[in-house]
């Protein structure tokens, strides 16, 4: 009887724990609830009194891939519920947000969603004024102003949604490449979401939303600075750990699991991006992924890495060599880029544009180049070409590694984010040099939220010296032995 009572006391505070942890939400912390009004006020404000918007969150993803809202949803909600809507009415300046109800079964495996039934938890964490199911989606369109012609303008994202370690252009080329496929092509979900916006409600003037939204994410916030600073630092110590790492003889995949321990160690949910990492020739290709190769003495290793940190990412570059030591010939290809580096950053600040830090930047690295010498003269050659290359100045960098907006062809203001990238390619011996650091634009100048990674030859043959992950506990051979 004792044992009885024993199990059923056992049980009943067992079922209890899982209950109260079922029942615990998750809401991201980054961000106040002000913040998000904001953002979507801008967004009234864009679109005026005689519009509305409506923006889709992420589907459901299959198996068991972990869901990820897409940037747009998380920059004005922080919800991360699947299968989420957002209605902003101009007219009224009001939000509302449109949510699934609970799935009990999900919820038993994986934890409480957000859902329907949370009308004011919801409320109260994201300061959005109505929460309803979706089914009502369709009704309250109808309520904002279809009775009564003339329609409002519907806004709605035309751009395909980024979602993970998805940039834009990325996205773009991959609908291209998909489309000239004759066995595959699929509509993209944005283009049957407007579709099925006319089919059904063909009286809006549906107009493209990401523009507006492009614009709001090209500045971000003090809160924005502050996780994407922290990207950039895990970003860095990754590299770090990657260069006490390196050894003749390592495969460059062994670069990218140091760097992983230290993203996924500091809080990351994985990668910014697929992590570029070639030795020799193979950082001459600039996407390089396949990461299959060994590490050669003498050669050079490039490595391009940051983490995905709670819907932030950073973008970094270091090159260095495999032996730990640079040669003669290197030591002055790699000069120059981090002179180059320097003097782009010299010359940003508010109010002057990339083509006016190209020009000023390119003026100082002619100066440097007098009474120069180089082994080859292929490599002067390069040094040369590359001070003609307008690609040093680069894209923007947020939500994802290639963010949306341009710091092209306008003034720089405080707020901007984006990477200065100085490469050379010695096309005859197929080398390519580059290291890559990230710019923030302050209120009276600029800082490189990655200028604590070693750039100088001095550092980072000192950091290779040290000891790295791979040395503490090295791979083992395969297939284990009995």
């Amino acid at each position: 009887m004792k044992a009885k009572f024993i199990f059923i006391f056992s049980f009943t505070l067992f079922s209890a724990e899982q209950l109260t942890a079922q029942d615990a939400h998750h809401y991201q912390t980054d961000f106040t609830k002000e913040e998000f009004a904001r953002r979507r006020n801008t967004i009234f404000d864009a679109i005026g009194n005689k519009a509305v918007a409506v923006i889709q969150g992420a589907s459901g993803l299959p198996g068991f891939s972990v869901f990820r809202q897409t940037n747009s949803f998380y920059y004005l909600t922080g919800i991360e519920t699947p299968h989420a809507y957002l209605l902003l009415n101009g007219r009224s300046r009001s939000a509302t947000l449109y949510l699934p109800h609970r799935d009990e079964g999900m919820e038993r495996n994986q934890g409480k969603v957000l859902s329907a039934e949370d009308v004011d938890l919801v409320k109260q964490l994201t300061g959005i004024e109505q929460v309803k199911g979706t089914e009502f989606l369709s009704n309250d369109l109808v309520g904002t102003g279809l009775i009564r012609p003339p329609a409002p303008k519907l806004y709605t994202e035309f751009s395909p949604a980024e979602n993970g370690t998805d940039s834009r252009d990325e996205l773009l080329y991959a609908q291209a490449r998909s489309a000239a496929d004759p066995w595959d092509g699929p509509t993209s979900r944005e283009a049957l979401f407007i579709q099925k916006i006319k089919e059904r409600f063909p009286q809006f003037e549906i107009n493209d939303l990401s523009p507006i939204l492009d614009t709001m994410r090209l500045i971000k916030s003090e809160a924005e600075i502050a996780v994407i600073r922290k990207a950039t630092q895990i970003a860095g110590l990754g590299l770090m750990e990657a260069m006490r790492s390196t050894k003749p003889g390592m495969y460059e995949y062994q670069l990218d699991a140091a760097a992983k321990y230290i993203f996924h160690v500091h809080g990351a949910r994985g990668d910014g991006y697929a992590s570029i990492i070639g030795g020799g020739t193979n950082a001459y290709m600039g996407h390089y992924f396949h990461k299959t190769d060994i590490l050669k003495s003498g050669d050079l290793v490039l490595m391009d890495y940051a983490p995905d940190y709670k819907y932030y990412t950073s973008d970094v570059t270091r090159i260095w060599p495999v032996n730990g030591t640079f040669t003669a010939e290197q030591k002055e290809l790699y000069n120059f880029i981090v002179a180059y580096r320097d003097a782009l950053f010299r010359y940003i600040k508010p109010g002057v544009t990339a083509a006016e830090v190209l020009d000023k930047a390119a003026a100082d690295m002619k100066q440097y180049l007098v009474g120069k010498k180089f082994v080859k003269p292929e490599h002067l050659k390069a040094v040369e070409d590359g001070i003609k290359f307008r690609g040093h100045f680069q894209h923007p960098v947020g939500m994802a590694v290639h963010d949306v907006g341009s710091v092209h062809g306008v003034k720089l203001r405080p707020g901007m984010v984006f990477t200065i990238d100085p490469m050379i390619w010695i096309h005859p011996e197929r080398l390519y040099i580059r290291i890559e650091d990230m710019a923030l634009v302050t209120e009276d100048g600029v800082e490189n939220l990655s200028g604590f990674v070693p750039s100088r030859i001095e550092d980072v043959e000192a950091m290779i010296r040290e000891k790295g992950l791979t040395e503490f506990r090295p791979p083992l051979a395969l297939p284990l032995k009995n």
